[in-house]
């Protein structure tokens, strides 16, 4: 069969309506309307004055650009109050529509699909690297650098070389402690850290109709640590519900579109995996693709248990540590860091009781910030020191010091590992407390 006749996948579908041409297949180059331009306190800055070279005065469309303060808020120290000033100025200049104050904000890639800013169908470009998070709603999503962005704000539109497919199918339902972080976690130590290099990496299969959004976020979250250019979940009724809902509580009503891939689509890989038989997964230091079974690490102690980040820090997340940590202390040896990812959040785990419990629990709680997941403040680790995180790197001085070592996991066993202060199944926490 030639390429003009088998069918396409999503993401060659989204690209081809997005560039104005009837199909698209890999290795074209196209130029793609843009839905959404993004960038956040350490990227826009640069993004701004790239922008300020190009020459034209205004940006291309106020009403389709997220600028979101996230990584070291409140500011932390000079330098970083003067990339929010540069970041607010901007804003103001441009009467950016959606630019995110401190303290009414969050992380940009659990803020905005909340906000209703995020649709199927939509080409979504941000300046930082976990930018594909978006596609768990069924739109094509990536992350590109500053100066990249920076042409998108001028014209709003990007040039992209059209990737191929790496088709993941789940099958099977997920065990009680089994989510979205395992599996993807799973896939990771199957293809390696540049296992879908430049692909988008496509979720389906059964299990993914028994997967909560929040769970599909950190399916298409992790997808670059897999090396792969975008992640994508093809919508179905739970990311139309979530969408509409979503759109109608801020006011933003607009049509979408749900293709998925066509039954003869051409994928470069296929690759199968048994959720069923999944237990939750550990990724050991220093890499993702090092991710284990929790069985095979469990007893291992550490110094610090982070739960929050853009990967782990939703409802979901706060809900399932927070009823392990119920009546519980966090073990008097560790640090226990929790940190909703958006104000909202925050408010809604505060109405709920949930930051009670985790600050019963001795924990230090924040919001709205990226926090240590990125080494910044609130939780950096020193030399030989060991967290367990539900964030989604533990590359060598990601957290903190170069010899520190971090591990990664869900949020059920985060919590189960803060209160035993070591690597622990949470359903063994009965057993060892």
């Amino acid at each position: 069969m030639s390429d003009d006749q088998h069918g396409s996948t999503i993401t060659e579908k989204i690209l081809a309506r997005a560039s104005g041409r009837e199909r698209v297949r890999p290795g074209d180059l196209v130029m793609a309307k843009v839905s959404l331009a993004m960038a956040n306190d350490i990227t826009a800055p640069m993004a701004i004055d790239a922008f300020r070279k190009i020459g034209v005065p205004k940006v291309w469309d106020r009403d389709r650009i997220a600028l979101v303060p996230s990584h070291f808020v409140p500011a932390k120290d000079i330098a970083s109050a003067s990339l929010g000033m540069r970041m607010r100025t901007f804003a103001r200049e441009q009467e950016i529509t959606h630019f995110y104050e401190v303290g009414r904000a969050g992380i940009e890639h659990i803020l905005l699909p909340e906000d209703g800013l995020v649709a199927p169908g939509d080409v979504i470009i941000g300046a930082d690297s976990h930018s594909c998070t978006y596609g768990a709603l069924g739109c094509f999503s990536t992350g590109v650098g500053s100066t990249d962005l920076a042409g998108v704000l001028a014209t709003g539109e990007i040039w992209l070389r059209v990737p191929e497919t790496l088709r993941i199918v789940y099958s099977g339902k997920p065990g009680r402690w089994v989510v979205g972080k395992d599996m993807i976690l799973k896939v990771i130590s199957e293809i390696g850290d540049d296992g879908a290099l430049y692909m988008a990496m496509e979720h389906s299969g059964d299990t993914i109709a028994h997967l909560s959004m929040e769970s599909r976020l950190t399916l298409t979250n992790m997808a670059i640590e897999g090396g792969a250019k975008s992640g994508i979940v093809p919508p179905d009724d739970v990311t139309v519900d979530y969408v509409k809902h979503r759109q109608q509580v801020h006011g933003r009503e607009r049509p979408f579109d749900t293709a998925v891939s066509d039954p003869d689509a051409r994928f470069a890989r296929t690759l199968e995996i048994d959720v069923a038989a999944l237990e939750p997964m550990v990724a050991q230091p220093s890499l993702p693709s090092r991710a284990v079974p929790v069985s095979e690490v469990e007893g291992q102690e550490v110094d610090q248990v982070f739960i929050g980040s853009c990967t782990n820090a939703r409802m979901e997340d706060l809900r399932t540590a927070a009823a392990l940590l119920d009546g519980r202390k966090a073990h008097p040896r560790i640090r226990l860091i929790v940190i909703p990812a958006t104000q909202d959040l925050y408010q809604q785990a505060l109405h709920e009781g949930l930051i009670q419990v985790f600050a019963d629990a001795g924990a230090s709680v924040a919001a709205g910030v990226c926090g240590p997941c990125l080494g910044g403040y609130m939780g950096v680790l020193g030399p030989g020191e060991r967290c367990l995180s539900t964030s989604n790197r533990n590359y060598r001085g990601r957290m903190g010091h170069r010899d520190a070592d971090v591990w990664l996991a869900n949020p059920a066993v985060a919590a189960a590992t803060a209160i035993t202060g070591r690597i622990t199944h949470p359903e063994n926490v009965g057993a060892l407390v």
